[in-house]
């Protein structure tokens, strides 16, 4: 099986020598984990017709960049989102505009005709990062177990990408075979795996995947003990911390319509609180250093605007 790869796993796999010199550049804040939309009064693009929700209000990329600026963050990952569906204009958009601070995540679906045979030419005219996979809604489910999701999984690692699947951990066995075969395949976990939408026992099971060393969880839509079901999330964060370790974690989240420098430099902070136990090095690595180094953000070049 061929193995290019932007963000094939063999990044992580020496993030031992990288993380060391790391040490000697500047900090970076990646944001991993955001969504753009161009709202319901932007004609040019509209939102597919099997859209689940459709925003009515506009979170655009001039207004993302301009509280990346105002808050410090230097890179970010815009997540394809939903309401699109498989129609990529608005993200090859997004990342027009960003000019090398954004990278993307593209969203295929394994049993639609005609939707993952998309995936070579976008990734090749486009800076993408992964394909994302939902397996969130029961009568939206990937087709586990079929030949269909494997080719997914096998376009995105021939043309370098990683895999990235947003769940309920009662669906977390699904991919797991999947995760095992294809092993130099880099695997986001969004959301720190939902842990707040499965039982304990079911969130175990995606804590047990750091025994795969190709599996990367994101620290993104940090819950709020005073949401349903009001629970510390701190206990759920610091078990990812020592299952993963700081080399296999990445912060992500903050951009959304109503955002401004401070309240998105306000959601960095908040993932820093988590971190606490860990070296400033350490905290470097999940803030940005590894998001810039897996998806190969050009650090270099920021550093000198």
């Amino acid at each position: 099986m061929k193995t290019t790869g932007a963000v094939a796993m063999t990044s992580v796999r020496i993030a031992s020598a990288a993380s060391k010199e790391n040490l000697n550049k500047p900090s970076v804040i990646v944001d991993t984990h955001l969504h753009c939309f161009a709202g319901t009064d932007d004609k040019r693009f509209p939102y597919h017709e099997r859209a689940p929700y459709r925003p009515e209000e506009a979170a655009t990329p001039q207004h993302l960049l301009r509280c990346m600026d105002e808050g410090g963050i230097d890179y970010a990952i815009v997540v394809h989102p939903e309401p699109y569906q498989d129609d990529h204009r608005y993200l090859e958009y997004c990342l027009g505009v960003g000019e090398g601070r954004l990278k993307g995540t593209c969203l295929f679906f394994a049993d639609r005709a005609g939707s993952i045979e998309q995936l070579p030419a976008l990734a090749k005219r486009t800076p993408l990062v992964a394909a994302r996979v939902h397996a969130y809604v029961p009568d939206r489910l990937p087709p586990f177990g079929t030949p269909e999701l494997r080719r997914l999984w096998t376009l995105a690692t021939d043309h370098g990408l990683a895999m990235q699947l947003h769940f309920e951990p009662k669906y977390a066995p699904g991919f797991e075979p999947l995760i095992r075969e294809f092993k130099d395949t880099t695997v986001l976990i969004d959301h720190l795996g939902r842990p707040y939408q499965g039982t304990p026992e079911e969130h175990d099971k995606v804590i047990g995947w750091s025994r795969f060393p190709n599996v990367v969880v994101k620290l993104s839509s940090i819950p709020s003990d005073r949401n349903y079901p009001h629970r510390q999330i701190s206990p759920t964060i610091k078990r990812l911390i020592d299952a993963f370790g700081p080399d296999r974690l990445m912060y992500g989240g903050g951009y959304g319509a109503d955002a401004t420098g401070d309240s998105y430099r306000a959601v960095v902070e908040r993932c820093r609180s988590f971190l606490q136990g860990l070296s400033v090095a350490d905290q470097a690595k999940v803030l940005g250093n590894n998001a810039a180094r897996v998806f190969r953000f050009d650090t270099g070049r920021r550093s000198q605007a």
